[in-house]
């Protein structure tokens, strides 16, 4: 394959440590400690690694947010690590009662407050709510939003979530209501074997730079495969594309788009 592919990844990496190194150092220069603590350096350095990433990433799939959530998205939506929040700016204020965002990363939350509260949603009127737990803590989101959830909304963040497998099944099966729909934009493993064997090779050094994330996963084929107890498909309705002139076909960034209806 081209090795162009295998560059453009490294050079992300080049990129992002450039953003999160410095934030990690200054950090460790105020408190010392930290170096003690390398998931909290994780944090903060993920946390300033976003605000260019998360906006370049933002404009990027506009177009597609903009066919996949607004027309879909409705009720009670959980945005599956939220980031910096920029979901929120794609709901239909008047089909979406309130938006959940479940951002384990709390350096993160004043951000998604303040882009809530521009498109209108806010913790003081009940119609915002932000979640510090992880996607796979499926019982900690269910005691605090009390009942499913009609839309859950994942944009590049199935590839990080721990336990992959029972995170998406619990996600569907225990949190989505009966006819919600679960809305995807990610980055999933290629079904070519040379860009897939680049994506594997790679992603112990990705997973380090971006906090967790998996080049490899092959996500799509995971939710499309999904069967409840009783080996049936939760599905009535998947579908699954490609992002609007976004994959080039030697890319180890591999990008699909998903909107599946629950039974």
């Amino acid at each position: 394959m081209n090795f162009r592919a295998v560059f453009d990844i490294v050079d992300r990496m080049r990129v992002a440590l450039k953003i999160g190194v410095p934030a990690a150092l200054r950090a460790i220069m105020a408190s010392p400690s930290l170096l003690l603590n390398l998931a909290a350096l994780s944090r903060i350095s993920m946390a300033n690694i976003w605000i260019p990433f998360g906006a370049g990433g933002d404009e990027m799939f506009r177009a597609d947010k903009k066919m996949l959530i607004t027309p879909h998205a409705r009720g009670v939506v959980l945005d599956l690590g939220a980031g910096h929040g920029h979901t929120v700016n794609y709901l239909d204020r008047s089909a979406v009662t309130k938006y959940i965002a479940l951002e384990p990363n709390t350096l993160m939350h004043s951000r998604i407050r303040q882009m809530a509260s521009a498109a209108g949603y806010t913790e003081s009127d009940g119609t915002l709510l932000i979640l510090s737990c992880g996607a796979e803590d499926t019982a900690s989101i269910l005691s605090s939003v009390h009942s499913p959830v009609d839309t859950i909304v994942s944009v590049l963040t199935l590839c990080t979530v721990p336990f992959p497998h029972q995170t998406i099944r619990s996600l569907v099966l225990d949190i989505l209501t009966p006819g919600g729909v679960l809305l995807f934009i990610e980055h999933v493993r290629r079904d070519r074997a040379d860009a897939a064997w680049w994506q594997t090779i790679l992603t112990p050094l990705w997973k380090r730079v971006f906090d967790g994330c998996c080049l490899d996963r092959p996500t799509d084929i995971w939710l499309k495969r999904l069967i409840d107890d009783d080996g049936v498909t939760p599905w009535t309705k998947q579908k699954i594309w490609d992002p609007t002139n976004r994959n080039d076909q030697e890319s180890l960034f591999w990008l699909q788009v998903g909107h599946f209806v629950k039974k």
